[in-house]
């Protein structure tokens, strides 16, 4: 019973790499569409993709945190 609630809990918590996966699209979406519009900015708009990356995919990995704690830890 522990097993299968555990399992469940950390199949919850990875969907949030869902949710990651989205964001980084839209980030490098608006990137593209930012420097069509104005391609004199690209290597400004690129360090902020950047950023944007790497905030998003910090989620996706405390997402990952969270169900290894469940499935190990507790």
């Amino acid at each position: 019973m522990l097993e299968g609630t555990k399992s469940m809990g950390a199949g919850a918590a990875t969907i949030a790499s869902a949710g990651a996966a989205v964001g980084i699209g839209n980030v490098f979406s608006s990137l593209i569409h930012s420097v069509a519009r104005n391609p004199s900015l690209a290597k400004q708009l690129f360090g902020y993709a950047i950023l944007g990356f790497a905030l998003t995919e910090a989620i996706a990995l405390f997402a990952l945190m969270m169900a290894f704690l469940i499935l190990f830890v507790f």
